[in-house]
């Protein structure tokens, strides 16, 4: 099904969006064939998180929940969480570890194998002769709907397309190097939380790769000197758009928190000191001066080291203006006590009580609320330009991520928005 939706554009770039798309429920259901069934990888999980035989991680693509699986040959699978019979959950538990491989529906008990695969119907011969299923009753017929399964680096991620090209070109080199230099050694996984926003997944997706809020929205940054402009900064995008990271130093020389709002063109009033300084305490364990690392990657996971704090975050679309961010916190390996209590520290700049994140789920909900019956009026997506450029410098001065964002996703829904060729003004 079509729906209008028109987009501003100079030089067929996304410049500005009509506000319909974050409340429409038409294009809220064409995005999940279009963008999350259709040809894109999107993230599942952790390879970590399933480290066993029998282990299991329920996730979703778009609305669609799945269940991402660890089989007995080590081999990974993900199925759509759904029974074949009667379309009730397959599986009720976020986590955990089946060691028998099988998975029970418990409405009429239908058993399917890691993979997916119905292995077991009761009474399928019915009972003395009477009921149950013909004989030409196929179980292979009636398997979990399967996705397409491939990770890179741990990172594990799906598709329902059977035409797209493998996970490591989707990624593409820099993105892939940029995931390199996260995952350079074995990870563990230290805990979860999850973030209910009322807005929709693009204004989150937009606030990801949009650094031009950063010292304005989250007064915490310039004010304790983790995010300033005079610290070294970059941006790198892929040619389709759809992916993006962007990259901060740490400051350089010595560090002297009462200075670092002599910088900041606003910073926190009242009282700022902290009880505890340890919490912006940076301890370099990665082979360069990055402090800052945010990799959005299309459509739906974003990762992140902000500084020892290690996460993804996952994209949940539950509706055009219900949006849930599953993080998960992960240190290394081969990490000692004290590193892990640090990151543990750390974790109270981000997630969904942390001092920065918390700020962006409020500005998602004000977009929200704010464009309600807007259908026919437009953002303005014109910082730093009107084109979409591989390197750019996202030190709060670019929406250059942003039109990108907006320019590969017009590209996956070409056909359900019959406007959304862009349009060039006059």
């Amino acid at each position: 099904m079509n729906t209008q939706v028109r987009v501003e554009a100079q030089r067929s770039i996304p410049t500005a969006i009509d506000y319909k798309v974050y409340h429409d429920p038409e294009v809220f259901a064409a995005e999940q064939s279009n963008v999350f069934k259709g040809r894109t990888w999107c993230y599942l999980g952790l390879e970590a998180e399933i480290a066993n035989a029998g282990d299991f991680r329920t996730s979703h693509v778009g609305e669609t929940p799945v269940v991402l699986v660890r089989g007995q040959d080590s081999k990974i699978f993900a199925w759509v969480n759904r029974c074949a019979h009667k379309g009730a959950t397959v599986c009720r538990s976020l986590r955990g570890n089946q060691a028998d491989g099988a998975f029970v529906c418990v409405y009429h008990q239908w058993a399917y194998d890691s993979e997916g695969t119905l292995v077991g119907v009761p009474f399928r011969r019915g009972m003395k002769g009477v009921g149950g299923y013909d004989k030409d009753f196929d179980p292979a017929n009636h398997s979990l709907e399967k996705l397409r399964v491939e990770s890179y680096k741990g990172m594990v991620f799906g598709t329902f397309s059977s035409e797209i090209e493998p996970l490591e070109d989707f990624l593409g080199p820099v993105m892939r190097k940029y995931i390199d230099r996260v995952f350079h050694r074995p990870i563990k996984v230290l805990g979860y939380s999850r973030q209910y926003m009322a807005g929709n997944w693009k204004l989150y997706s937009e606030n990801s790769r949009d650094s031009y809020h950063g010292a304005l929205l989250h007064l915490f940054y310039p004010t304790f000197g983790i995010y300033r402009q005079s610290q070294d900064s970059a941006g790198e995008l892929t040619e389709q758009g759809f992916h993006n990271v962007f990259t901060v130093s740490k400051p350089k020389g010595d560090i002297d928190y009462t200075s670092f709002g002599d910088e900041a063109n606003r910073e926190m009033q009242g009282a700022t000191k902290l009880q505890d300084e340890r919490l912006l305490q940076f301890r370099p364990e990665i082979d360069d001066d990055v402090g800052l690392h945010i990799q959005s990657l299309f459509p739906n996971v974003v990762l992140q080291q902000i500084q020892n704090t290690l996460a993804t975050r996952q994209i949940v679309t539950l509706g055009p203006d219900k949006t849930e961010l599953v993080w998960t916190y992960f240190g290394y390996a081969d990490d000692d006590e004290e590193t892990t209590r640090h990151r543990l520290r750390n974790l109270n700049l981000v997630g969904p009580s942390g001092l920065i994140s918390m700020e962006d789920g409020e500005a998602v909900e004000l977009c929200q609320q704010g464009t309600i019956g807007a259908e026919g009026k437009f953002n303005f997506i014109e910082m730093g330009g009107d084109d979409v450029r591989e390197y750019y410098a996202p030190m709060g001065m670019d929406e250059n991520a942003v039109r990108g964002f907006w320019k590969g996703y017009l590209e996956l829904m070409s056909d359900a928005l019959s406007a959304s060729t862009a349009e060039v003004p006059a």
